[in-house]
């Protein structure tokens, strides 16, 4: 089919992806520095006061803590864990519920989620110690 004046030609612009360069310092910095996004994020919120779900209090059964957590969300699932290195999911805390904690919009991004916990102390280092 020919084109005619009514029908003119449009360009649509390519979606350009920019990839780190070894060569580009400041373009393999500000990837690297570019927040977690996509369906395979992990998110994290400390939690220093005591959880309850459907009025009970979430209680650590490794140490029977009762209070000082790291919420850890990936895609719909929410897990709890201890400063003693103990984690459990739990379904009680949904992911509506953790964007709900998230209060404050700073943040520290971490490589990967065991440097995080190592970085927050949720690794067993501080077993039995509550950080306030």
């Amino acid at each position: 089919m020919p084109r005619t004046a009514e029908q003119p030609a449009t360009l649509v612009p390519a979606a350009t992806v920019v990839q780190p360069t070894a060569s580009d310092p400041l373009l393999q910095l500000e990837y690297e520095t570019a927040p977690p996004s996509g369906p395979d994020a992990i998110r994290g919120a400390q939690c220093p006061h005591e959880l309850a779900l459907r009025g009970m209090p979430v209680v650590c059964s490794g140490c029977q803590a009762r209070r000082d957590w790291l919420l850890i969300n990936h895609r719909r699932n929410v897990w709890v864990r201890c400063r003693c290195g103990h984690q459990w999911l739990e379904p009680e805390i949904t992911r509506k519920d953790f964007d709900a904690m998230l209060t404050d919009p700073s943040w520290t991004y971490y490589p990967t989620l065991a440097q995080g916990q190592i970085a927050l102390g949720f690794d067993g280092t501080f077993a039995g110690l509550y950080v306030e």
